[in-house]
């Protein structure tokens, strides 16, 4: 029987709270370490242990990692949603319960019973502990089947526990006693396998949280204020982690980065940017509901210029929506974030090793501009578990951007005829000069201000005063475009149509672009990394007859936002978006397109 090697995936579906993630981890991670390329999604209820939950694994040497909307191998360890859970298996598919799959059905498809009591009485686990081995059941089973490599998962589980043999030993002896019930005939009609690869050699598994805060602490963080939010948390937790690693000063043996847990969003927010006007390189972390809340301090340090970056975290609004969930929703809040005229940059990081770079780089960037930065990540990314390369230690040394010291104002007032103020465009590139506190020059203090002001930080209404401010304001975003991240190219081509997609709908729509290729029908695709934007975006929606908007929410916000950026294109400009909470597959990409082109 011809056998599916190294490309194909799985469902895993258990009831939240059953300690399912243990044996979900050692199956994805003890494949990675076959140097097999792997993708994982966990999908979990907000509210309510012992609802279902569900993880995915994709197993892809051809390195495709985005979801997908059938499965070829279902584990099902809850009745309540098999027969839901079946209609998402593929035909021919395998089907591993510890329920007898109704005979009407179980003809189209490989079935093998769990033997979950039958193992966890030969192997004398403790009954206290049933409820979680018995998740090890399944994965002994499956490594029998598609021949996972048993020392591996021993190998992830010593990860796991820490190398605690009283923890590891009793979910190994269930491993090893699952995978012998299996027998070979079992073995070779199961018609998936698994052999070694060295594909992700110089990668490690991860997620995004984890790798924004690493980022953010290479990159000089010294003060982040947050507040407990999904898919948010982790960020911050990892920064506390992590900071006594990677921030202890050896002399005083104190960290040199504060990390505060502040009493809501509105006070963290607003340690964040006092941090920012002090000096600190700065940052929080949120979701949309906690960036609604800070949007009017976040205007005042649009407002009074200072440095500070906002991480969110998407998931599904408005009000409490899906917590759990994904999408890509806060593009248009993000974009028109605080009321008046402002400009925001707004970065999107659309892998884990972006959410490594953007960690870092968002700072210098805050600072060059002396403005809010604002990272758009999303659940996908930020709490699900993704091979990635190595991360690498910034090469260039931090950017501080415009900061004066005594002498430094002395060589300003030379210049400028003992003329100078916090807001002064002494360069002619709408970037003033700052002073921090600690300066002792008597020209260095300055009053910020979120109200109208003059060059030199005094209160002012006078109308031209306020429209020149405001148009210096604006020019210092042309100099941003030089050091935000360009978009890149990711497909290349040649065709009449592109395809235009951001963050983590990026898995979804290169692979789209793979499989289109297969039918004869050619795409361009490039991806965008920040607003605002880069001459190449011009470019290539001008150099393509139509251009297609991939992204996972309702409106297609990110299209809404290029027709206004681009008006004399518009007409070319046509959405592909989903908010159904969970990420972009090719297979519903592909279908929209054809849809679209045959209309």
């Amino acid at each position: 029987m011809q056998k599916t090697i190294n490309e194909f995936s799985i469902l895993v579906s258990t009831v939240n709270g059953s300690g399912s993630a243990t044996a979900n981890n050692a199956l994805m991670k003890a494949i990675f370490k076959m140097g097999i390329p792997i993708s994982s999604r966990n999908i979990f209820p907000s509210n309510i242990q012992g609802l279902p939950t569900w993880y995915s694994l994709r197993v892809s040497e051809k390195k495709h990692l985005a979801r997908v909307d059938e499965f070829d191998i279902l584990i099902n360890l809850n009745k309540a949603v098999l027969l839901d859970d079946i209609e998402k298996t593929k035909k021919g598919g395998l089907i591993l319960s510890d329920q007898p799959i109704p005979d009407s059905i179980s003809h189209q498809f490989q079935v093998l019973q769990l033997p979950i009591q039958e193992v966890l009485e030969k192997t004398e686990s403790p009954a206290n502990l049933n409820v979680y081995l018995m998740n090890m059941v399944y994965v002994g089973v499956l490594s029998a089947l598609i021949e996972i490599e048993l020392p591996l998962i021993e190998e992830t589980l010593n990860q796991h526990f820490n190398n605690s043999n009283k923890a590891v030993k009793p979910n190994m002896d269930v491993v090893q006693a699952a995978h012998d019930t299996v027998t070979q005939v079992s073995k070779n009609t199961c018609t998936y396998k698994l052999e070694k690869r060295n594909l992700t050699e110089n990668f490690i598994v991860t997620d995004g949280n984890q790798a924004a805060a690493l980022g953010a602490l290479f990159g000089g963080l010294q003060f982040s204020a947050w507040y407990p939010i999904t898919p948010a948390t982790e960020l911050a937790e990892c920064l506390n982690e992590y900071n006594p690693q990677l921030r202890n000063d050896p002399e005083t043996g104190k960290t040199t980065c504060v990390i505060v847990q502040a009493e809501d969003e509105l006070a963290a927010i607003g340690m964040t940017i006092g941090a920012g006007w002090a000096g600190l390189r700065s940052m929080t972390s949120t979701s949309g509901p906690g960036l609604c809340l800070m949007a009017e301090y976040i205007g005042l340090a649009y407002q009074s210029e200072v440095p500070v970056v906002i991480w969110d975290v998407q998931r599904v609004g408005p009000s409490t929506g899906l917590p759990t969930r994904t999408s890509q929703g806060d593009l248009t809040f993000s974009y028109f974030l605080s009321h008046g005229d402002t400009d925001y940059i707004i970065l999107l990081p659309g892998s884990v090793q972006e959410c490594f770079e953007f960690g870092w780089r968002a700072l210098d960037i805050a600072e060059q501009i002396q403005t809010p930065v604002i990272v758009l990540s999303d659940l996908d990314l930020g709490m699900n578990n993704w091979m990635t390369p190595k991360f690498i230690y910034p090469k260039t040394p931090i950017q501080r951007g415009k900061i004066l010291w005594e002498e430094d104002i002395e060589k300003i007032l030379r210049k400028t005829e003992r003329k100078w103020g916090r807001y002064s465009d002494v360069d002619g590139d709408g970037i003033t000069y700052r002073t921090l506190p600690g300066n002792t020059h008597s020209k260095a203090a300055y009053f910020a201000r979120g109200t109208g002001h003059d060059e030199f930080a005094n209160y002012t209404e006078d109308p031209e005063t306020w429209k020149n401010e405001h148009d210096r304001i604006k020019k210092k975003f042309q100099k941003s475009l030089e050091i935000d991240p360009n978009p890149i190219l990711e497909r290349e081509n040649h065709g009449a149509v592109g395809f235009l997609s951001y963050g983590s709908s990026h898995y979804g729509t290169e692979e789209a672009c793979d499989n289109l290729k297969e039918a004869g029908k050619k795409v361009d695709y490039l991806r965008i990394r920040s607003i605002p934007f880069q001459d190449e975006l011009k470019e290539f929606i001008k150099n393509h007859e139509r251009i297609y908007v991939i992204e996972a929410n309702r409106d297609g916000q990110m299209a809404q936002i290029l027709m206004m950026n681009f008006p004399i294109y518009a007409d070319k400009i046509r959405k592909i978006a989903c908010l159904d909470g969970l990420s972009l597959t090719a297979k519903w990409i592909v279908g929209c397109f054809n849809d679209q082109e045959k209309a």
